[in-house]
Parts: C-alpha cells; sequence; structure tokens
C-alpha cells in the first residue's frame, strides 16, 4: 500500500505540474502579468508563492522545518517575476526542489515527523498537506489561464459538450487498474515527442 502511495503522489504532483505547464503555453506574456485588481493575484504572482512555498517545504525536507527562516513568504504575493522565462524558471525551480526530494522516499519513510512551523507532521501527513495545497493554487491558474485566454483555450479535462462521448469511449474498453493521471501524462509524454 505504502508503495503505491508514493507512487500515486508522484503521478498526482506531475499531474497538476502538467496544468500549469499546459496553462502558460496557451497565453501571451501579458496575460501571465494581469490582475483583476490589488487585492487579486496573477499567474506570475501565484507562481511566485508556489515556488517559494516548495522550496521552503521540499529543500532538506525530513531534515530541516518546511518554514525556512530564509523564507519571505509576503514578498511571495508582491510583483517579482517580469518575464514569461523567469515564471518558467521559477516554476521549474520549485516543482525540480520537490520532485527531488519526494523521488528517493521508501515506504519507511512515511511515518517520520517532519515539521512545519514547530507542528509535527509524519511525512505522509506533511505530503498530503501539500497535494491539498498545490492544487488548490494550479486551479487558479487554470482558472485565470481559461479567461484571459478567451476563444483560444484548449481544454485541459473533457470538453464542454463531450463527456458523454468522452464516457462512451471509457466504457467501452475493459475495466483496468491504473493511475487516473497515466492517460494525461503518456499523452503528454507523446505530444511532446511528436
Amino acid at each position: 500500500m505504502t508503495n503505491d502511495y508514493l507512487d500515486s503522489i508522484k503521478k498526482q504532483f506531475q499531474y497538476y505540474k502538467q496544468l500549469g505547464d499546459k496553462t502558460f503555453a496557451q497565453l501571451s506574456d501579458d496575460a501571465l502579468f494581469w490582475q483583476f485588481n490589488e487585492d487579486s493575484n496573477s499567474i506570475a504572482i501565484i507562481v511566485s508563492h508556489l515556488s517559494g512555498n516548495m522550496i521552503s517545504r521540499w529543500t532538506d525536507f525530513l531534515s530541516s522545518d518546511g518554514e525556512k527562516d530564509w523564507r519571505n513568504r509576503d514578498e511571495e504575493f508582491e510583483p517579482q517575476i517580469t518575464s514569461k522565462q523567469e515564471l518558467i524558471d521559477k516554476w521549474e525551480q520549485g516543482w525540480n526542489c520537490l520532485f527531488n526530494a519526494i523521488n528517493p522516499l521508501t515506504a519507511q519513510d512515511l511515518n517520520q515527523i517532519v515539521y512545519i512551523r514547530n507542528q509535527g507532521h509524519t511525512v505522509l501527513e506533511a505530503i498530503n498537506r501539500q497535494l491539498a495545497h498545490y492544487p488548490y493554487h494550479v486551479g487558479q491558474i487554470v482558472m485565470l489561464g481559461k479567461m484571459l485566454a478567451k476563444d483560444g483555450w484548449q481544454s485541459l479535462s473533457i470538453p464542454k459538450g463531450k463527456s458523454q462521448a468522452y464516457n462512451h469511449d471509457k466504457f467501452a474498453q475493459p475495466k483496468q487498474n491504473r493511475h487516473f493521471t497515466d492517460e494525461y501524462l503518456d499523452n503528454s509524454t507523446k505530444e511532446q515527442s511528436s
């Protein structure tokens, strides 16, 4: 069960990263910096926050508090990123830190206690905490992307009006035990190699 859990969370993190990647690819540079008002966040600000959180949480994950003393969380919500390339670099930096921390984990690590702001979490709980946090913000990125791309938006899930055809295709196949993200991650790998 625990090795299945580790495989599953890695795939889920990859899936949510991919949603962000596919959103950025559909947007103009200007769209990444658009804010509804001063109290709202642009996609660039959300990326800055996610990257800051990931680097803090996953650096020395098993041996130091996840809220590093060098992190300036408030600054993450100020416009800092100035180009699409800088946004992508910051995004990749955060995700690389995460995957470098979780890829070597084993089932024996899952009950180890780690701390976030002096609050003890099992490794499993700490992972679940971030697996709830990151999709929350990736959903914001996708929502903003969908609004800003307007009519040019390419759906990242089942397109409107296509649920019946999608379900028909799924139920026409034999039952199988696969992770729900496999289809999306497999398609992404095929798209990148073509």
